[in-house]
């Protein structure tokens, strides 16, 4: 049986054909958003503060002890626009290799987020910096050195992300 045969198809009223009561409830629906409360931000005056849910720049996570990445590159990889490059060198420490180069394309990064996601260290995390302004392409590629953030910075953040993932973080010293 088709639901679509014009015989089941209900009849429409006079009024209905003619759209008006539908009109009607959208411009009382506008006209109650013209009476209510404001919602703009008089931006330079005022500023933006988002939540931990809120995805801006991406940022490289600094500890105590160092930056948490080891370069394993999966952010990389995961990256649909290729705006992520990583380079490993080898250290003698507890922590076996680090990045000796980790630059991000500002200009080809999309904040999807994937490289926060599959990030095994917590190393990478989109950050709430929302202004972001280059003079010409070079100052849009971002090396380490503008990367890295303090873990305090980051911190609503990371408790945003730990709550919302599947899986796990590893433990670390200043978490226990």
């Amino acid at each position: 049986m088709n639901v679509n045969q014009p015989s089941e198809r209900q009849k429409m009223t006079f009024w209905e054909k003619l759209y008006l009561p539908e009109i009607a409830r959208g411009l009382g629906i506008t006209f109650k958003m013209l009476i209510g409360p404001k919602m703009t931000i008089q931006y330079p005056e005022e500023k933006y503060h988002p939540g931990g849910y809120y995805r801006g720049r991406p940022v490289l996570v600094l500890d105590e002890d160092g930056e948490r990445c080891v370069a394993c590159g999966l952010c990389s990889r995961v990256c649909p626009p290729l705006a992520i490059e990583v380079r490993a060198g080898e250290t003698d420490r507890e922590k076996e290799r680090y990045p000796v180069k980790f630059e991000i394309n500002m200009l080809r990064c999309i904040f999807c987020g994937l490289c926060e996601e599959v990030c095994p260290e917590e190393a990478i995390v989109m950050s709430k910096d929302l202004e972001m302004v280059f003079e010409n392409r070079e100052s849009a590629i971002l090396g380490k050195e503008k990367l890295l953030v303090p873990v305090a910075q980051l911190q609503d953040r990371l408790e945003y992300l730990r709550m919302h993932q599947y899986y796990e973080p590893p433990a670390r010293a200043q978490d226990a």
